[in-house]
């Protein structure tokens, strides 16, 4: 009984050659023959060369937008420390005096003195447009712009990177142990639930009148309640991931708590904890620039974006002064926007499900 018919001769000819395939009956060494044994491709077919951060790098460097916002912020880095260095050499709380010719308002003349030469006005450098002199402008007491941006945006970084770093360490040790160790589950709660009711703003006031204001005191403030967050979410990751099957293998066989916290748990939280550090970077700076904003910042001879912001805010109603104000807010956008995006973008390469070809 023919399976395939066709009116065309030659799709009649395959399929009678179809037909003729299906009802032959194959002979036993027809059907399977053993395959010849080579030790090399068995290890070439056993070893797939993956390895996770090499994959997590290249599933990276395939988002062209996170590549860019991470040239831009290596770049404001580089050039952040940098700039001290560059021939442009004005100190940032130096008070800077501009001398100018004085002209004659009727004559639109040079004033000239008893020997000929232009009468010199010294002036204070005050309100001063970004110019060629001064290449972002001076504020209302005469200090360079740009040299005072530049060692805000330091200073801020400085806070950023050390409350990240603290709230990092500190928030990941104690999101593991609160999660994994039930016999500590009661003690972090509580101690989570009394520092999570105590605002952040009043306890730098606090800290603000016990001790010296300064960068040390508001990293310090901020450090103090900065992990929380960070801890809590550690937490609820663990506490889904501890009691699977290959945790429970681990602890029947009497691998020490130390040991399945670094090599059992730590390495599912790697894309957590680096999206966490990102966004703790621009939530530092945006704290600082909030504290600074309502009096209780840093002192004003300490340049910082929240300094510069606030200082911008009491010229902005002068339309030829907003510059003051828009340069350390674009500074400050920058900075945040592309931690963000980094961020998210590591996050999700260090995912493993991201890693297939």
């Amino acid at each position: 009984m023919a399976l395939f018919r066709y009116k065309d001769s030659k799709t009649q000819a395959l399929a009678d050659h179809l037909n003729e395939t299906a009802q032959r009956q194959f002979t036993q060494e027809e059907l399977f023959q053993f395959a010849p044994y080579d030790p090399d491709a068995g290890e070439r077919g056993g070893y797939s060369g993956y390895s996770y951060w090499r994959s997590t790098l290249r599933a990276f460097r395939k988002d062209r937008t996170a590549m860019f916002f991470l040239c831009v912020i290596a770049l404001t880095l580089l050039f952040t420390f940098l700039e001290p260095l560059i021939p442009y050499d004005r100190q940032p709380n130096t008070i800077y005096y501009t001398e100018r010719a004085e002209i004659n308002l009727f004559t639109r003349q040079p004033v000239l003195d008893e020997n000929g030469d232009p009468v010199v006005k010294v002036s204070l450098a005050k309100d001063l447009a970004p110019g060629k002199e001064f290449w972002f402008g001076t504020n209302t007491i005469g200090q360079d712009l740009w040299s005072q941006i530049w060692a805000g945006t330091r200073n801020s970084l400085a806070i950023g990177f050390a409350v990240a770093c603290v709230d990092a360490l500190l928030g990941i040790l104690v999101g593991v142990l609160w999660g994994y160790v039930r016999k500590l589950d009661f003690l972090f709660t509580e101690l989570y639930n009394v520092f999570d009711n105590v605002p952040q703003t009043l306890l730098v006031i606090i800290i603000s009148y016990i001790l010296r204001p300064g960068m040390g005191t508001m990293i310090f403030a901020m450090c103090l309640t900065s992990w929380l967050q960070t801890a809590r979410f550690v937490r609820n990751q663990v506490v889904i991931i501890r009691d699977r099957d290959y945790n429970l293998a681990s602890r029947c066989l009497g691998t020490s708590t130390w040991h399945i916290i670094t090599r059992n748990l730590l390495p599912y939280l790697v894309s957590i904890i680096t999206m966490r550090m990102a966004l703790a970077i621009p939530a530092a700076i945006n704290n600082e620039v909030f504290i600074t904003y309502i009096g209780l910042g840093v002192p004003l001879e300490t340049p910082t974006l929240g300094n510069l912001v606030e200082a911008g805010r009491k010229v902005m109603s002068e339309a030829a002064l907003r510059y003051q104000l828009f340069i350390p807010v674009i500074i400050l956008a920058t900075i945040t926007i592309s931690f963000y995006i980094i961020g998210n973008a590591f996050a999700d390469a260090a995912d493993p499900k991201n890693h297939v070809n």
